[in-house]
C-alpha cells in the first residue's frame, strides 16, 4: 500500500508542479493581454513569448502525466489526491511569485486558509464515504412526520 501511494504521489506531484507553472503562465499572459489592449508593446517583449511556450509545454506535460496516472491507478484515487496537491501548490506558487497575500488583511488570510481546509475536508469526506448508501429513507427520524 505504501509503495502504491509513493508511486501515485510521484506522478501527481509532477503533474501538480507543472500545473502550477501553467497557472502562473496564464496569469502572466492575462497581464500581457491587458497590456496589449492598453496599447503597450507586449508582443515585442520576450517574456510574453516565454510565457506562451511555458504554457504550451506545461499543459502538454501535465496532461501526459495525468493520463499516465489514470492508466495505472484508479480514478477515484487519482482525482482527490491530484485536486488537493494541485490546489496546495498553486496557492503556494501565488504566494511566492505574485506576493498576493502581502496586500491581504489578516481576516482575509484566515478566511482563505479556512476555505482551503474546508475544500480539503470536503474532498476527503466525498472520497471516504463514496460507497455508503445514504438516502432520506434510511436517515433516523425524530418522531415528527414531514408534511
Amino acid at each position: 500500500m505504501l509503495l502504491l501511494l509513493c508511486n501515485i504521489l510521484i506522478y501527481l506531484t509532477i503533474c501538480s508542479v507543472i500545473g502550477a507553472f501553467s497557472v502562473s503562465s496564464v496569469k502572466g499572459l492575462g497581464i500581457a493581454i491587458k497590456g496589449f489592449f492598453a496599447d503597450q508593446p507586449v508582443l515585442q517583449n520576450p517574456l510574453t513569448w516565454i510565457l506562451i511556450l511555458t504554457l504550451v509545454a506545461s499543459v502538454t506535460t501535465q496532461i501526459n502525466y495525468l493520463n499516465k496516472a489514470l492508466d495505472i491507478f484508479n480514478t477515484s484515487l487519482v482525482f482527490p489526491i491530484y485536486y488537493v496537491l494541485f490546489t496546495t501548490i498553486v496557492i503556494t506558487t501565488s504566494i511566492i511569485l505574485f506576493k498576493e497575500w502581502v496586500a491581504m488583511s489578516v481576516v482575509d488570510i484566515i478566511g482563505t486558509v479556512c476555505g482551503f481546509l474546508t475544500i480539503i475536508l470536503g474532498v476527503f469526506l466525498l472520497h471516504a464515504f463514496k460507497d455508503m448508501d445514504i438516502n432520506l429513507g434510511n436517515l433516523p427520524h425524530n418522531g415528527k412526520t414531514l408534511q
